[in-house]
């Protein structure tokens, strides 16, 4: 997977840490849920049909946008 739809935008954006101790996943625009770590997050993109190897995703900031936090950060 070396393109993102065509769009300059990560597809998937890891949102700034709720009072609830996690960071909410969009894809696309659509809510996928409340990370609460990267093991969670790599779920989530295994349900919206990305590969199991998404691991690597993960710093590449084609694919993934940290908002407001440091990425891989899940607790204040």
């Amino acid at each position: 997977m070396s393109e993102t739809s065509g769009t300059n935008a990560a597809p998937i954006v890891v949102h700034r840490m709720t009072g609830a101790r996690g960071r909410r996943v969009t894809i696309h625009g659509q809510v996928f849920g409340l990370a609460h770590s990267d093991t969670d997050l790599v779920e989530f993109l295994r349900r919206a049909g990305l590969p199991d190897d998404a691991w690597e995703l993960l710093d590449d900031p084609r694919w993934v946008k940290w908002q407001g936090g440091r990425p891989h950060e899940y607790a204040p």
